[in-house]
């Protein structure tokens, strides 16, 4: 019998990291930044690459949004937006992993 996945649904509280089976490196032979997974490789663009860098299992996601929209000059609630949008995905996909999910430790 398998037990059905509970989905994790993301908000602003949320503290996105990156699980020990996914990587985030630069490909210096392409000039550009991979995620490596089990049988997956990636190729995030630059906006992906920053969201990315700051999942680090200590900030939230509003806190995330928060530097990125001072960064761009953009209004803080579309980023947020983006950002939980793009990190719910990555979240299904089991490419994202909640802080308290893995004991509130990166």
């Amino acid at each position: 019998m398998t037990v059905a996945r509970k989905r994790a649904i993301l908000t602003a509280d949320s503290v996105p990291m990156l699980p020990a089976h996914v990587r985030l490196i630069f490909n210096e032979k392409r000039d550009s930044w991979v995620v490596l997974a089990p049988e997956k490789i990636l190729w995030p663009d630059d906006i992906s690459v920053l969201i990315l860098q700051n999942c680090d299992g200590a900030r939230s996601i509003g806190e995330i949004a928060r530097a990125l929209s001072k960064e761009f000059s953009a209004p803080f609630s579309e980023i947020l937006g983006d950002i939980l949008e793009f990190l719910q995905d990555w979240s299904d996909r089991l490419l994202i992993r909640l802080a308290e999910q893995s004991g509130g430790k990166p």
